[in-house]
């Protein structure tokens, strides 16, 4: 049996991501393929109480270092219950947000030094890396308000829109040093349009690896 894809979204809050992952959920199941989708921080009864500890305005005094542990804590436990045994069945796992998100906002939004948060997710990743990221490029103005509109904002989206901005700064920094595994995709456009070029990403890594 071949090992299975795993396939990341990423994005500022309010990018579209969630909506994308449903379609490209549908697409891969219509090719015939077993498809697991979950989320960070979450994903598993664990992670999901991590989750809720992490996101809790009222959680306003939380050190950025626990904030960093939090979610590597988080991750690792996906890691090891769902991501990696998925992978080895030969499923596709697309996953909402992985290290990605930390390198963006503890690193460049909360200025933790990357090698640092490196050290820490080695562990947390145990060898486990996307093998292709879809990063939903979207102004963090627009994707944010258009969020807080939809579902009001947890303990991360009520920073500033100063932090927000470093946030994406960071995803446009990391799509250029890797190019080969995260792909930009432009985002104020229709879902229909976004969705094209996702199906076009991920219609090429399925050639190249299956």
């Amino acid at each position: 049996m071949k090992r299975g894809l795993f396939i990341t979204a990423e994005g500022t809050d309010g990018s579209g991501k969630t909506t994308q992952i449903k379609l490209l959920e549908s697409y891969l199941k219509d090719k015939g393929f077993e498809v697991v989708v979950t989320r960070e921080p979450g994903g598993t009864n664990i992670g999901e109480k991590i989750r809720s500890i992490i996101l809790d305005p009222d959680n306003n005094k939380m050190s950025y270092i626990t904030e960093m542990m939090l979610y590597a804590s988080a991750r690792a436990q996906l890691v090891g219950e769902l991501i990696k045994p998925s992978l080895a069945q030969g499923k596709m796992v697309i996953c909402d947000r992985f290290v990605d998100s930390s390198y963006v906002y503890q690193g460049f939004g909360r200025n933790i030094d990357i090698e640092l948060i490196e050290k820490v997710n080695s562990i947390a990743l145990d060898g486990i890396m996307p093998d292709i990221t879809l990063f939903f490029d979207i102004d963090p103005s627009i994707a944010l308000a258009r969020r807080i509109r939809s579902t009001g904002a947890d303990r991360i989206e009520q920073e500033k829109m100063e932090f927000h901005k470093k946030v994406y700064e960071g995803y446009k920094k990391l799509v250029s040093r890797y190019p080969d595994r995260i792909k930009a995709i432009e985002s104020n456009r229709s879902i229909d349009e976004i969705f094209l070029d996702v199906k076009a990403n991920i219609d090429k890594i399925l050639e190249r690896c299956l």
